[in-house]
């Protein structure tokens, strides 16, 4: 049974857990009836930041358009164009033991790709969880679901994984931002042409 998780709640993922190595990051969402007509490609994205909380190079954004982070600690499973489909929409692979010590934040976002264009926003999301299972035994270890409490975002960061000392664990995030991914990468040190 997992923890399921309120806005701000953080547990710890490895305290019960001692020999956990290898994670996988589900994120999902569906798109409300009263959308605009196009589909919704929301896109997830993970951001391994310092001690700054910001990254320290261009490679420590893992997302569609660079699948895998230079360690091989993050590795994202692909790009779900439409989100159709139950559970989980896009995964991202997370090996604790193959961290950079350097790494002290893993950030994990969702961007609605081309939102300004394509008007589209939060507010026309429900349903959007972050989950974390345990990748060898299957095991859903937390949950959160994230609140219907977006209108005009078209970013978000869902959630965070976290060291502290020896444990990982988990804070649940759920804020939104404007300005898309251009946002996110400003606000997380990555360079946007």
């Amino acid at each position: 049974m997992p923890v399921c998780l309120k806005k701000g709640q953080k547990v710890s993922l490895t305290k019960d857990n001692p020999g956990l190595k290898k994670v996988v990051v589900g994120l999902g969402w569906d798109v409300n009836a009263f959308d605009t007509g196009g589909d919704f490609d929301l896109d997830a994205a993970a951001f391994l930041l310092g001690d700054s909380g910001k990254v320290s190079n261009s490679g420590d954004f893992v997302f569609y358009g660079n699948l895998s982070h230079a360690s091989g600690s993050v590795v994202h499973q692909g790009d779900n164009l439409t989100g159709v489909g139950e559970g989980d929409d896009e995964q991202i692979k997370i090996d604790l033991s193959n961290v950079p010590d350097s790494v002290t934040k893993i950030a994990f976002t969702v961007t609605i790709y081309e939102a300004e264009a394509r008007r589209q926003n939060f507010g026309q999301v429900s349903n959007a969880f972050i989950r974390i299972y345990n990748e060898e035994s299957g095991e859903e270890m937390i949950r959160y679901d994230l609140g219907e409490d977006f209108s005009i975002e078209t970013a978000a960061v869902f959630g965070e994984l976290y060291r502290n000392g020896s444990e990982w664990k988990f804070n649940a995030i759920g804020s939104g931002f404007q300005g898309g991914l251009a946002a996110l990468c400003g606000n997380f040190g990555v360079d946007v042409e």
